[in-house]
């Protein structure tokens, strides 16, 4: 290879290979590199097999280094923490002023700052890129989200604008995010929002199995009739084809094999212990990661169904007659009111953390770019869009006035439905909690009064009244005391 190619990809697992294969696919040469030389072999074999594209394997890294045209550009995707930085290090030593590296994992926001301070100082660019789409995505268009060097993003944004997902009437999946970690930062919350939104379908299956009594079949037909509608999305699709797979090693359907344990890597805890950091309520994130949580104590779970048994309370509380047709109507509206609270709380988290770091995050532009290619794509992103596009200081999705009115209408079968599973004794805890942040959120008054009044009575600590202003202090105490003499 006498030319020097265009781009370099160190770190070969399938997101990596894929990546790379996409990358060389729209015609720009890459160099890979992994530290297991075996994968990058295979890399090279899959890039012949998959048209002979322009991808060459390298199994130094000063050589892959050097085959990269200057000023070089070099993603990594390699496990987030410290893989990342002993990645760095491998490959800085033979880079030059004016490199650039683009670590394309979910990492911690923080240590993008960090990394992209002590680049800089060594006279490289650096971005720290969320990449969403899976597998599939990263072959064949993924949803991108570049933060960190804007003269970074601006030298590889050809490449970026042609391997992105592309979306008629909206263009390519990919925008610069902002400064510093604002890309990883809108990654995870990204991620944070799609625990919502599984869980919440999860409860949707939840109830109409085990209370409506729908079959697997009956299960794909619905999610199928609904992913031709309003909650149209990669997520509603592939539970519709999950529902429609039968079992290769045994009778039945795969998905009743399938073991009742969630597992996670950490985009999700970060979303939940970042929105309490900020004082960003997000009930329904918080609840889906809860209920992995207790998805995990499988065993547990097995003992206290015995033990409960004994008590006399078996799995549904109450077997309730329903009717099918009505039910599975009522779980769509009450899915797609859930899923709007799940979003609300999404982009409001995203808002306090561009405010707190002044990176001037565009809403409307976040929810574009989520339309193709990542795993929460959906219509419905459209409409979150022109809220933004309406009114891009929004205070929450709830009160766009389109979005307002579809929660307004759906909210009798919202109700209806978190009723319907309390008293069969099916937890949804992502429906229940979003429908209470809806409801607190609506209410002009809310029952903190009371909780500041006790926080007044124990510890001093004051509150504001209804009609004057100012801060007050009661001696609670006392006159409790004196009143019970």
């Amino acid at each position: 290879m006498a030319t020097p190619t265009r781009i370099g990809l160190a770190g070969l697992a399938v997101m990596g290979q894929n990546l790379a294969l996409n990358i060389a696919e729209k015609g720009f040469p890459i160099s890979v590199y992994n530290r297991t030389t075996s994968k990058v072999d295979e890399t090279v074999e899959r890039a012949k097999n998959e048209g002979n594209l322009p991808l060459y394997g390298f199994h130094d890294p000063e050589s892959f280094v050097l085959s990269i045209q200057k000023p070089r550009v070099i993603i990594i995707l390699v496990k987030a923490g410290a893989p990342v930085d002993q990645t760095i290090k491998t490959l800085s030593s033979y880079m030059e002023k004016g490199d650039c590296i683009i670590d394309g994992g979910n990492e911690w926001y923080e240590n993008t700052e960090r990394r992209e301070k002590e680049m800089s100082e060594l006279g490289l660019r650096y971005l720290g890129m969320g990449v969403s789409g899976g597998e599939e995505g990263a072959r064949n268009g993924p949803s991108l989200m570049p933060g960190g060097s804007f003269e970074a993003y601006k030298y590889i944004e050809d490449i970026l604008l042609k391997v992105a997902a592309q979306v008629p009437d909206s263009g390519p999946c990919v925008t610069y995010i902002g400064k510093g970690g604002s890309g990883n930062f809108v990654k995870m919350v990204h991620n944070g929002i799609e625990y919502g939104d599984m869980q919440l379908i999860a409860e949707a299956y939840d109830v109409l199995k085990s209370v409506g009594k729908l079959s697997n079949d009956e299960l794909h037909q619905a999610f199928s009739e609904w992913n031709n509608g309003e909650l149209q999305s990669f997520l509603i699709e592939i539970t519709a084809d999950i529902f429609g797979i039968k079992d290769d090693k045994a009778d039945g359907h795969l998905v009743d094999k399938v073991l009742d344990k969630t597992g996670m890597k950490g985009t999700g805890k970060w979303t939940v212990q970042q929105a309490a950091e900020l004082s960003i309520a997000a009930p329904t994130i918080a609840s889906s990661l809860d209920s992995r949580f207790l998805s995990g104590l499988k065993d547990e779970r097995v003992q206290a169904a015995k033990v409960f048994k004994s008590c006399g309370v078996s799995d549904i509380l109450v077997e309730q007659s329903v009717n099918k047709k009505q039910l599975i109507d009522d779980v769509r509206k009450a899915l797609y009111a859930s899923k709007i609270c799940s979003y609300a709380q999404g982009m409001n988290l995203i808002r306090a953390k561009s405010a707190e770091k002044g990176w001037d995050l565009k809403l409307g532009e976040l929810a574009r770019i989520w339309k193709g290619g990542c795993i929460i794509r959906a219509i419905f992103l459209d409409r979150i869009k022109q809220a933004y596009d309406r009114n891009a200081d929004l205070a929450n999705l709830l009160v766009d006035e389109e979005f307002a009115k579809e929660v307004v209408e759906r909210q009798s079968a919202w109700r209806r439905v978190v009723c319907l599973a309390i008293t069969s004794g099916i937890s949804t805890p992502g429906m229940s909690s979003s429908l209470a942040y809806f409801d607190s959120y609506r209410r002009e008054r809310l029952p903190a009064n009371l909780v500041q009044a006790q926080r007044d009575y124990f510890g001093a600590h004051t509150y504001e009244r209804t009609d004057m202003p100012g801060s007050f202090h009661t001696e609670w105490f006392k006159i409790a005391k004196q009143s019970k003499i």
